[in-house]
């Protein structure tokens, strides 16, 4: 592809941030990173069915029941309600974050937007605690307000990332972020793990569903208590649009305006924008429906979906820096396609796994634990270097409709499949297409190029 504009590079100094302000920064990633662990990837998949399997008029602990809810008078197979519920929310996403990000760039106090966000999602996820006997309608209500804040709150704290660090330190940040993050989910849900195994009782279904439920609610607490370090450590960095003073939220919708009518000057940052929604639905999609593919296909226990995220996480910790070790040496984009070429011989592994068999299932977690944040936040590092100066909040807007959990296209094609097949198997096998056009659409993109082109400095690796 070529460029229409090609703006001058950007001989501004690097940014520079303190040690204190980046530990600000890694800490919000612990703080969320309890939402991301316990909630989507563990327990709320397969609580919510629940839920809404005894709407559908299932008895607890009936695991071929094939019962339908009708939400707004729309016929859902009760084992589709949770992916249709994260398409929706998505859906949603696509108007509202970008707006955050305008309004993020327009305003000089971003911590507050940080703030209420997090707040938002955190006092969502807590609200599950009323989500009893078979109101899976205010389950699915409180899921989407927390699943959209989360994301808001993500908007705001990626735009950070490019004002605390220059060109060849921020895929170091980056993967410190991840990492630190899977070290904080990892502990919540090793808490978790704990509680589950201790107060837990075979055959006792109820008290399965009530230890998610206090599960779920505590990782709303980690949320909004951890949330508190980032808002003290971090410092504002007004741009000279939110310096120049008038009224964010209107200024944002006006500037968001002008971003959508120029955006066509930068069209390999938009390629290389295309390419990461493409791949990164199918990273998603993995993490929200793993649980549900573990418990509802390949019927192992709660207690080891949690054990084998657990070692995610930790491996995660490991897989982050050192994919981020390999960046600085091969470059963040040779990393990340190698990364994509991991995840599909991960899909091809889980379509292959049989049926309430532990081991096979944790060494295939070890596997995605290896190449799962790596290939996240060197992706995060990347774009920001293809962000044109000052628009940091609306373009990671755009990058935050597909990320952590809010992708749309992945769980939707998993829910239609599954509601065509009755088979999560066949799910699982059309999210390989993500993998593969992902990598051929991101292996087109010439990155100096493209960095060139949005007026910024290269790194000295690529």
């Amino acid at each position: 592809m070529a460029e229409t504009v090609t703006p001058a590079v950007d001989d501004t100094p690097a940014p520079t941030s303190t040690r204190r302000e980046r530990s600000g920064w890694y800490f919000y990633d612990w703080a969320m990173s309890a939402f991301s662990t316990t909630v989507i990837t563990v327990f709320l998949g397969p609580f919510l069915t629940t839920v809404t399997k005894l709407a559908a008029g299932c008895e607890l602990g009936a695991d071929d029941c094939t019962g339908h809810v009708y939400p707004l008078g729309i016929k859902v197979a009760a084992g589709s309600y949770f992916p249709y519920l994260v398409s929706l929310s998505v859906f949603l996403t696509v108007f509202a974050l970008p707006v955050v990000g305008a309004i993020a760039d327009r305003s000089a106090h971003k911590k507050r937007l940080l703030a209420a966000a997090a707040f938002t999602g955190a006092a969502a996820t807590v609200g599950m605690l009323f989500v009893t006997g078979d109101r899976y309608l205010l389950g699915g209500a409180l899921f989407m307000i927390a699943n959209i804040a989360f994301g808001a709150g993500v908007v705001v704290y990626n735009s950070f990332l490019p004002q605390l660090g220059g060109p060849d330190d921020r895929d170091g940040i980056s993967s410190r972020g991840w990492a630190l993050g899977y070290l904080g989910g990892g502990l919540l849900l090793a808490l978790n793990l704990v509680a589950v195994s201790m107060l837990g009782e075979e055959g006792n279904h109820q008290r399965t569903l009530d230890l998610a439920r206090w599960s779920i609610v505590s990782a709303g607490l980690w949320w909004a208590v951890f949330t508190l370090i980032p808002l003290r450590w971090l410092r504002e960095h007004p741009t000279a649009a939110a310096l120049a003073g008038g009224n964010p939220v209107t200024d944002g919708f006006r500037q968001l305006g002008r971003t959508l009518r120029e955006i066509k000057a930068y069209p390999l940052t938009l390629f290389f924008l295309l390419a990461f929604l493409v791949y990164n639905d199918g990273i998603q999609t993995v993490i929200a429906l793993a649980s549900q593919y573990g418990t509802e296909e390949l019927k192992l226990g709660q207690s080891t979906l949690i054990v084998t995220i657990l070692l995610v996480q930790f491996l995660a910790f490991g897989g982050a820096l050192l994919l981020g070790a390999l960046a600085k040496r091969i470059g963040a984009w040779k990393t990340v396609l190698i990364s994509l070429v991991l995840w599909t011989g991960v899909i091809l592994g889980a379509f292959r796994l049989p049926a309430e068999a532990p081991l096979p299932f944790m060494i295939l977690g070890a596997a995605i634990g290896l190449v799962l944040g790596g290939s996240q936040a060197l992706s995060r590092s990347l774009f920001s270097q293809l962000i044109p100066a000052g628009k940091e909040g609306e373009y990671y807007g755009f990058y935050e409709i597909s990320d952590k959990g809010t992708s749309w296209l992945g769980p939707l094609a998993f829910g239609i499949v599954f509601q065509l097949t009755n088979s999560y198997r066949v799910g699982l096998v059309s999210l390989l297409i993500f993998f593969v056009v992902g990598f051929l659409l991101l292996l087109a993109v010439p990155m100096r190029r493209a960095i060139l082109a949005a007026g910024n400095t290269p790194p000295r690796v690529l």
